[in-house]
């Protein structure tokens, strides 16, 4: 199933004519029900509501926890003239706080540092998760949806960087893991401005989705709702005020797109401007 959250957060189906059909007041409502018995109710279509006239939210709001795979396509650590991927890294947080409706708008805090773009897959987590073997890691996964990574260039801790308000823009929509297929054949491709600067498959990944969260669940218990992404292949560049990303999972059905503004851009506090990796020359 196509799922997607709007209005006040509840949850519908997006149907193949582009109506929305009413599922639960969540997608939390949702993904419980299929945790515990592994179904989804599929309801009539009387209530369908056009899809032009919803407004997008978060296909899942208020995760425990972001979970986030650095350096995880060889082209992208080529690009980077890093030494380290993330077989050596592990994985880095990213905080809830962070996300952002689709459609909305990323917000740069500082006008004297450099930000980028960086379109991934996304896994929502389903069924309570700790020590799961890779070879059943996907049965505890309850679907796929698109994911931007915006990140601060310097040398501050990944999880500063990444974790802005408004820096996660996640959605627009959720499908479900038994319709989405193999999370590793998936076309990749993010656009700023209408430029395409990533195109990449997900059979790229230096660590696929099931060591993903096979991985993180040896380090933490993931809670239906969390999420993990998945990284971001070769194509990262600056972004500044007034541009427009689009990220594009072939799957999805639909694109995540966001707006860049620097309404309230200060100096920036730390001195980490000219320190760690500063990104491939835009």
């Amino acid at each position: 199933m196509r799922l997607l959250s709007y209005n006040d957060g509840r949850a519908g189906q997006l149907l193949g004519d582009g109506r929305v059909v009413p599922l639960a007041d969540s997608m939390r409502t949702v993904i419980d029900r299929w945790a515990q018995d592994g179904t989804l109710s599929v309801p009539a279509s009387d209530d369908a509501t056009a899809l032009r006239d919803i407004a997008l939210r978060l296909p899942v709001p208020n995760p425990s926890k972001i979970i986030a795979a650095p350096v995880n396509y060889r082209d992208h650590q080529l690009e980077m003239k890093v030494d380290a991927q993330v077989g050596a890294l592990g994985f880095f947080l990213k905080a809830p706080s962070s996300l952002l409706d689709p459609g909305g708008t990323i917000q740069l805090p500082y006008h004297d540092r450099r930000f980028d773009q960086e379109g991934e897959l996304a896994v929502v987590i389903g069924r309570t998760a700790r020590n799961v073997a890779e070879h059943r890691a996907l049965e505890y996964i309850f679907g796929y949806t698109g994911l931007l990574d915006i990140t601060m260039r310097g040398g501050e801790d990944r999880s500063t960087r990444k974790s802005f308000d408004t820096f996660t823009p996640m959605g627009p929509v959720l499908v479900t893991a038994d319709e989405f297929g193999d999370p590793g054949d998936v076309e990749l491709r993010c656009r700023v401005n209408g430029e395409l600067r990533q195109k990449a498959n997900t059979r790229d990944l230096i660590w696929n989705v099931p060591k993903l969260i096979s991985y993180a669940s040896s380090v933490t218990t993931l809670h239906p709702g969390d999420i993990v992404t998945t990284g971001t292949p070769a194509g990262v560049g600056q972004i500044n005020a007034g541009d427009e990303i689009r990220l594009e999972l072939f799957g999805l059905g639909l694109p995540l797109t966001a707006r860049v503004a620097a309404d309230n851009a200060v100096t920036c506090p730390t001195s980490g401007h000219n320190r760690g990796a500063n990104g491939p020359a835009s």
